[in-house]
């Protein structure tokens, strides 16, 4: 109930990882599409970039006027703070203060003078003004840090780089709020190197026990959490893709024209394939670069068909090797009776 620096920050961080989901689900599945030359019709999806710039823009961001609280010379307290968001994130839309000039707020007795409220992706939040500045300015002294890295235990050393004489910095430390956002700006950096796989947890209810559903509780954190977007997006759009070369490289030896070799381009050999197959045309679309398929059940197909394929070869090497081995012994043993035979002859 009572939200302060450390949810005001843990929240930032949930709402960059829902930014990079949209990012990589709902707003690159489509644009892949419509990239592709694919027909599509677009689905609308909320994009929390809004939300992320009012934390983190460099100028009127709500860590930027943080730190340019615990800057400042004067007297600093977390009300000329909340005062300093009030008059900057007014008319923001996702920002709500009673305090703020705009006054959609000022009869609104479910939030306190002394606290903000964000709208979140995943619902409001209102957080205790109490705390942010003295928090956001809890730094280590600079005399503690080298103090830790001229520890002989190499663990410590390492946890304090700062303290090396070396890279004495005369600037003030950054502060916490400061560290947090450059440590998500790497977390990004770092998960957009990655091809992520994604998996939603619903919590069934606030007891922590087994069995109970509380359906408002679900249909909340599915609508919030984006779900019913990319469900959306995966219904009207297709299963899988893959490009045009590892696809035939992959399903030639189902078609007598592309097996064992397609001299051709590969989606030319790609057509030819799924035209032999009869997959019925509603279940996929060629791409600029690649084949779109629906269904997983018409890839399940082609996947069950290339097993079938594959054990059907691997029959014939078998019984081609088998008759290459007796023909070669016969051979062997025909040659040997003749040349049995002639020094029978020469010696009877």
């Amino acid at each position: 109930q009572d939200n302060s620096f450390e949810q005001f920050i843990i929240n930032y961080c949930n709402e960059k990882l829902q930014q990079i989901f949209i990012e990589l689900t709902l707003k690159e599945e489509q644009e892949e599409y419509i990239r592709e030359g694919i027909e599509w019709t677009h689905i609308e999806y909320f994009n929390n970039a809004i939300i992320c710039d009012l934390i983190e823009n460099n100028q009127t961001g709500i860590l930027a006027m943080l730190d340019e609280e615990c800057l400042r010379p004067g007297t600093v307290t977390d009300d000329t703070f909340l005062e300093k968001l009030n008059q900057v994130c007014a008319t923001h839309q996702h920002f709500e203060s009673r305090m703020s000039k705009c006054s959609r707020f000022l009869n609104d007795t479910s939030l306190p003078h002394s606290c903000f409220r964000i709208q979140h992706y995943a619902g409001k939040v209102m957080y205790q003004v109490e705390g942010f500045v003295d928090k956001n300015n809890d730094l280590l002294y600079r005399d503690l840090s080298q103090a830790m890295w001229k520890a002989s235990h190499s663990l410590i050393k390492a946890l304090f780089p700062e303290g090396n004489p070396a890279k004495i910095n005369l600037k003030r430390p950054p502060t916490a709020g400061s560290q947090f956002k450059a440590s998500v700006a790497t977390l990004m950096k770092n998960l957009q190197t990655k091809n992520p796989n994604y998996i939603r947890c619903i919590k069934p209810n606030d007891k922590k026990a087994a069995h109970i559903f509380n359906d408002a509780l679900v249909c909340h954190q599915i609508r919030y959490l984006g779900l019913l977007e990319n469900v959306r997006v995966r219904r009207a759009g297709y299963a899988f893709r893959q490009g045009y070369e590892p696809c035939l490289e992959r399903y030639k030896m189902l078609c007598k024209q592309t097996w064992p070799h397609w001299r051709g381009p590969a989606r030319a050999g790609v057509e030819v394939l799924f035209n032999e197959l009869e997959i019925p045309e509603e279940e996929f679309s060629f791409g600029r670069s690649k084949i779109f398929i629906r269904n997983p059940r018409t890839l399940f197909k082609l996947e069950d068909l290339r097993k079938q394929r594959l054990e059907d070869l691997a029959t014939l090497i078998e019984k081609i090797y088998r008759g290459w081995k007796c023909r070669t012994r016969f051979l062997l043993m025909k040659k040997s009776q003749i040349v049995i035979a002639s020094w029978y002859r020469r010696y009877a």
